[in-house]
């Protein structure tokens, strides 16, 4: 059947917004480095009139407001702030940030971007949580996001020896992290509910797969980073959650400060990083779903027939998502799962954010 050429243009907003928000399967792995994070430098993304990069802490993990201060994990004073530790909104939906790579893009198109996952293995299959991008690794597979937890392993930068005084190697595993929610306990105060959070509502999961898509960032999560992308209101919305109630949890957010110049400096490294297997089982979800009808009632017989008229209404057209964006990219390239970062002389400001994923 040919589209009339007026239905196909009254489609092709629709179309086009479909191909601009990213969907699909993926995997999830963890880390907390404390290290400023990529999306926290100016000129990553387009944002929305009035918000900032994402927010960073200094040493006492209070906002900073200059967005172009080096991060501590390269002798500056920018540390990743402890509010970008995960929490539980119900028993079935959390909230947190992940550094991301998603199949088809760049840091244009996915810093500061929410990411819905519903995690399809492992004892939290069927729970959900919205995640938004704050970070970016070159040594991320596609569709990986790589989950803020603290306590998740510090990988080959480790920024938490000199703002919270943790282990030379990090609180536990280097790559991986603790391991029992009893380790929680001996962390500073400002991370111990996201520590827990990750043996309490995420049940412990190692790694657990995701199908996701990109959704509209709860006002809840951009309180904390202080950032939102100018394309966010578009985007489609998050369902909400059900089950228990909402968890409290702690906030630091910065004021809103006029967004810095944007540095432009060229970056790239790669990188290949140790493999973790997951070690946790894969849990089977099953729920059945009850539907109840409410009666209908029943119209009176209409004598006169109607005949018959052939729909001329468009098919839904399902397109596969896609993400085009202009790279921005800082000077130093940093993976958490490689042996050295790479460094190329210039006179600007060093870029030096984590920039990659640990296991």
């Amino acid at each position: 059947m040919q589209l009339p050429t007026k239905t196909l243009l009254a489609l092709l907003p629709f179309i086009l917004q479909a191909e601009a928000f990213a969907s699909g399967t993926g995997t999830t792995t963890r880390y907390w480095d404390c290290c400023k994070p990529s999306c926290a430098w100016p000129g990553k993304a387009e944002l929305a009139s009035g918000s900032n990069p994402v927010t960073t802490c200094d040493i006492k993990d209070n906002p900073l407001t200059d967005y172009n201060t080096a991060s501590g994990c390269n002798g500056g004073g920018a540390y990743q702030c402890s509010n970008e530790a995960p929490w539980a909104v119900t028993d079935d939906l959390a909230y947190g940030f992940a550094a991301v790579n998603i199949g088809g893009g760049t840091e244009s198109s996915w810093c500061c971007a929410c990411y819905e996952l519903t995690f399809t293995s492992g004892p939290v299959a069927g729970k959900r949580m919205i995640v938004q991008a704050t970070n970016t690794g070159g040594d991320l597979a596609g569709n990986q996001f790589d989950i803020s937890i603290p306590g998740g392993g510090v990988g080959i930068f480790n920024g938490c020896t000199q703002e919270w005084g943790a282990p030379s190697s990090g609180w536990g595993a280097q790559y991986g992290g603790i391991s029992s929610s009893s380790s929680c306990s001996g962390f500073p105060a400002a991370l111990q509910a996201g520590c827990n959070w990750r043996f309490d509502w995420f049940k412990g999961a190692d790694n657990p797969t995701v199908s996701f898509k990109q959704v509209a960032c709860p006002a809840a999560i951009t309180a904390k980073s202080g950032c939102t992308r100018a394309d966010d209101s578009s985007a489609p919305k998050a369902a909400g959650g059900s089950g228990g109630a909402a968890v409290a949890s702690s906030s630091k957010s910065a004021a809103p400060v006029a967004q810095a110049t944007p540095v432009s400096t060229p970056k790239s490294v790669e990188s290949s990083s140790p493999v973790i297997e997951s070690a946790a089982p894969v849990a089977e979800s099953s729920s059945s779903v009850v539907e109840s009808t409410a009666p209908v009632a029943t119209p009176e017989p209409v004598e006169p027939s109607v005949p018959e008229v052939e729909s001329t209404s468009a098919p839904a057209v399902d397109t596969p998502a896609t993400s085009t964006a202009i790279p921005a990219t800082p000077l130093i390239t940093y993976s958490r799962t490689s042996s050295a970062a790479s460094v190329t002389p210039t006179p600007a400001p060093v870029d030096d954010e984590d920039d990659a994923c640990e296991l």
